[in-house]
């Protein structure tokens, strides 16, 4: 009986060292094995699937607008001139001395043949731009005016875009006209006249790109020299 005990502790005690040595053999198998990653897996996989894609905006330049002084984003209070005004870094205001006057009117004919008379806006917002195709910042203003366009109907504003016969440098109508030939995007009306046929302040302008900007009563509201941007456009037309 006490040689049956023996051989059954020796039994147990080897059946507990096997056990042991295998769960120390496993337990070092599974250290060596590098670590998965599942988290960083999946939100690989999450930002190249679900989420949607960045959208392009053809029509209108990447343009931040000013920024507004109140943290309300939903019904954000309009902008005054003056707060415009104050936010401009790529343009200053211009011909300061015209603010608030009745604005000189004129008749004019578009390269297309179509004649545009100033007052025949009358009750409606007016954006007078002043550029040639030789002006390398008239060209970088060039998107945010068809930006514009795109945005704002007609109704809302009318757009007119002279460019000035010259000698030198030379600006021709038929430059005018090849230009716009081959940038079939612009999509507002275009001019080509001699300044002798404007009246002042248009034809004082000695720096371009220069924009009118014309209220609905048919005042100059803010004149402008530099590159506008998009953002800027719009919130001259809607400023107070």
């Amino acid at each position: 009986m006490a040689e049956q005990q023996k051989q059954s502790a020796l039994w147990v005690a080897v059946s507990v060292s096997v056990v042991i040595l295998v769960a120390a053999i496993i337990w070092a198998t599974m250290k060596m094995q590098p670590a998965e990653q599942p988290y960083i897996e999946h939100q690989h996989q999450h930002q190249h699937h679900n989420e949607p894609p960045t959208p392009q905006h053809h029509n209108e330049p990447p343009t931040p607008e000013p920024p507004a002084k109140s943290t309300n984003h939903v019904n954000p209070p309009k902008m005054t001139l003056n707060d415009v005004i104050k936010l401009a870094n790529t343009w200053s205001p211009a011909h300061t001395s015209s603010y608030g006057k009745t604005a000189p009117d004129f008749t004019l004919t578009d390269i297309a043949g179509k004649k545009h008379k100033l007052s025949d806006y009358r009750g409606k917002n007016v954006m007078i731009t002043l550029w040639a195709t030789w002006c390398r910042p008239c060209m970088a203003e060039m998107p945010h005016l068809i930006a514009l366009r795109n945005i704002l109907s007609e109704d809302e504003l009318a757009m007119l875009a002279i460019s000035y016969i010259t000698v030198m440098p030379p600006e021709t109508t038929e430059m005018v006209k090849n230009f716009v030939k081959q940038n079939e995007r612009i999509n507002y009306p275009v001019f080509s006249v001699d300044p002798s046929a404007m009246p002042a302040p248009y034809s004082m302008v000695n720096s371009i790109p220069c924009s009118f900007f014309i209220d609905p009563e048919g005042k100059i509201k803010l004149a402008t020299q530099g590159i506008l941007t998009l953002g800027y456009m719009k919130a001259i037309v809607r400023a107070e």
